[in-house]
């Protein structure tokens, strides 16, 4: 089994958090996105996984450091990392075919900007399996219509007449994904074009008029973390499944001086906290200091300092200097507000 991940986009709607660091490796509960996504795909799966290949964008932002994690990422997964370069954001489907020469074989595709809760079997009779998550307002994502046979006949972006409530969610897996790359090989030497882009979706639907067969895998949990918001709101759900989960992560000895955790919150062994409650639903990542403050519902990265602060909701960067009134705050890497 391969996992593709696309992941080469910018992320624009989360700037300014994305202008330093990948949005794929802005931490939620102290790991990055594309860590916990690519661990809970590889958990689901039933067999094991031999090759992730990453499809990044340029190096002077995805850079060696980049390189290296996502390494070690597969690496401690047990598997081959392959490493792949889309320098035009020409879309789903050209970024696929950006990595080509891994295009063969059993494999999941995972677009790298959500996270899921899942745990089901892959159907045994499907050429292909489009994740899916059931939603009250289909009319707002790209769904899937269903034949009598609970078979995938058609995907149908924001349909304004009731399909399905079974929206798309960025996962794929194919039972032989070499058919994907045929067929996205076809739409881009014909130029069929969608909204300026290669589409995976134009692939697909070749795909099923070639008669092969796509079921829904249906997720419990969908997380977004496109911007500041949704990202808070999925960290406090990944801190709560990881209390259900009794993780590990959980169990961390950070430096506590007259202060008071109100759990659950994930903390790097390496942060100090003084004089302040910090909880629920806090993340705190490496390095940090937090002095004289409140603090719950809120995502703090690597070596910022804060003081001062009375914060719900708010959203800090790496080699942050906050000391302020604010509540709801979201503040970029290297910034100081003194």
């Amino acid at each position: 089994m391969k996992i593709i991940v696309p992941m080469a986009g910018r992320g624009s709607r989360l700037r300014p958090h994305s202008l330093t660091v990948p949005k794929p490796l802005i931490p939620i509960a102290n790991k990055p996105i594309v860590h916990r996504l690519v661990t809970d795909i590889a958990a689901i799966l039933d067999e094991p996984v031999e090759e992730i290949a990453f499809i990044l964008g340029d190096p002077a932002f995805f850079g060696d450091d980049v390189v290296e994690s996502l390494t070690e990422l597969a690496e401690d997964l047990g598997a081959k990392a392959s490493i792949y370069r889309q320098l035009n954001p020409l879309g789903t489907g050209h970024a696929i075919m950006c990595a080509e020469p891994s295009l063969s074989g059993k494999a999941v595709v995972a677009y790298a900007d959500t996270l899921i809760r899942a745990d089901f079997q892959l159907d045994p009779a499907a050429d292909a399996v489009i994740w899916t998550k059931q939603v009250d307002r289909p009319e707002a994502y790209g769904v899937v219509k269903l034949n009598e046979k609970e078979e995938i006949v058609e995907l149908v972006e924001k349909p304004q007449t009731f399909v399905s409530d079974q929206a798309v969610i960025g996962i794929y897996y194919f039972k032989e994904i070499g058919d994907l790359k045929k067929e996205l090989q076809y739409v881009i030497d014909n130029d069929i074009i969608n909204g300026g882009e290669y589409q995976i979706n134009d692939g697909i639907k070749r795909m099923m008029a070639n008669g092969n067969i796509f079921k829904t895998g249906t997720v419990d949990e969908w997380m977004d973390c496109g911007n500041k918001q949704v990202a808070i709101e999925t960290n406090q759900r990944i801190l709560d499944f990881m209390v259900k989960d009794k993780s590990d992560e959980l169990e961390t000895s950070p430096e506590i001086d007259n202060s008071t955790i109100i759990q659950p919150c994930v903390i790097d062994s390496s942060a100090v906290i003084k004089n302040s409650t910090v909880g629920p639903h806090v993340s705190i990542g490496a390095g940090s200091l937090i002095e004289n403050c409140s603090i719950s519902n809120s995502l703090i990265q690597n070596h910022s300092t804060v003081k001062n602060a009375k914060l719900d909701e708010a959203m800090i960067g790496n080699h942050v200097k906050y000391d302020g009134n604010f509540s709801k705050i979201s503040i970029g890497d290297y910034t100081t507000m003194e």
